[in-house]
């Protein structure tokens, strides 16, 4: 792939973060994201060596997210495709609609009689709807294939601009067999795929696409899968105090005017949950999405009365940070 010279600015000093306001589709402010100076030079050095850039770490920390917020800070175009254990590498690429093409011609065989007509209805192309890396590859032609099959060109929330590139996030690919990210590599080190019923081949035009990669390491990737990637580790602090300070800096973020006791105690009561579960060798441990859906959960249902917040803070807690089974819930 060729480098783009675009990158995200760092922000004012080397601890800071980037603060980046993601927005729902009726425009309205949805989530923030905070860009460290870390993440930046990842994304940056990603940028400009043509790399795909693997993000690991666990559920909820932020991962998936990142993709989105380096789109939005580029003003790319942002695409976003969650793998499965049924994905194939050609997903990735194109789908092939067999399903809608037996029903059209379960009724064109009732209904029309000239038979050049029936073939050119049933024609392959109509039924070949772009998979993601098309859309990265070449969107004009993405969108004129979308037009054809019936599909719809990915929504842009952010205002994405098609014209500066894109950011393809490619989610949780540890979910799928070997061949997929196996493929994923031919496809971007060919810089061309023939989809099915095609004389040409999609091939790459114009910036180079941002391809983040995210996992929550379920499953081995191969070696020469890594090899080809710019990798980034997002971990939380292992330590209480470390862990508080990230979370109530995250915290006041997301919600603004949050009275500082509310943030702290937040934080001590995933600490001590996050802890038990650590020290049980569970591996579903609350983290930093959790601590921001307690918080929503408290402030939406006690109101600015700190007072009420901290007594739901206490009621709810538990629903939303034990994420294990313990003696005490078994005698229940």
């Amino acid at each position: 792939m060729n480098a783009s010279a675009e990158r995200i600015a760092l922000p004012d000093f080397e601890e800071g973060y980037r603060e980046v306001i993601l927005t729902t589709e009726s425009g309205v402010a949805d989530r923030v994201h905070l860009l460290g100076t870390r993440e930046i030079h990842a994304i940056n050095a990603a940028i400009i060596a043509g790399r795909p850039l693997l993000v690991r770490g666990e559920p909820g920390i932020g991962k998936s997210q990142l993709a989105r917020a380096a789109a939005k800070e580029l003003g790319r175009a942002y695409v976003k495709y969650v793998v499965d254990s049924r994905t194939e590498s050609r997903d990735l690429m194109w789908t092939f609609d067999a399903v809608k093409r037996l029903a059209d011609a379960q009724v064109a065989g009732a209904l029309v009689e000239d038979a050049r007509q029936v073939r050119a209805v049933l024609d392959v192309q109509n039924y070949v709807l772009p998979g993601p890396l098309w859309w990265v590859f070449n969107p004009d032609d993405a969108a004129r294939q979308s037009r054809l099959a019936g599909g719809q060109r990915p929504s842009q929330p952010d205002q994405g601009d098609w014209a500066r590139g894109c950011v393809l996030l490619l989610d949780e690919i540890d979910k799928a067999e070997s061949e997929v990210p196996n493929g994923l590599l031919e496809a971007l080190g060919g810089r061309e795929f023939t989809p099915l019923g095609m004389a040409r081949p999609v091939q790459f035009v114009g910036p180079a696409p941002l391809v983040v990669i995210t996992t929550n390491e379920e499953r081995a990737l191969p070696d020469a899968f890594l090899r080809r990637c710019f990798v980034l580790s997002m971990t939380l602090p292992r330590d209480e105090g470390g862990l508080t300070a990230f979370l109530i800096e995250r915290g006041a973020v997301h919600f603004p005017g949050a009275d500082s006791s509310l943030l702290r105690e937040a934080a001590r009561l995933l600490w001590v949950e996050r802890k038990t579960a650590i020290e049980a060798r569970v591996t579903a441990r609350p983290g930093q999405a959790e601590y921001l859906d307690l918080l929503r959960a408290v402030v939406g249902l006690a109101g600015k009365d700190v007072t009420r917040q901290m007594a739901m803070l206490r009621e709810v807690s538990e629903f939303t940070l034990r994420k294990h089974v313990t003696d005490e819930d078994d005698t229940r």
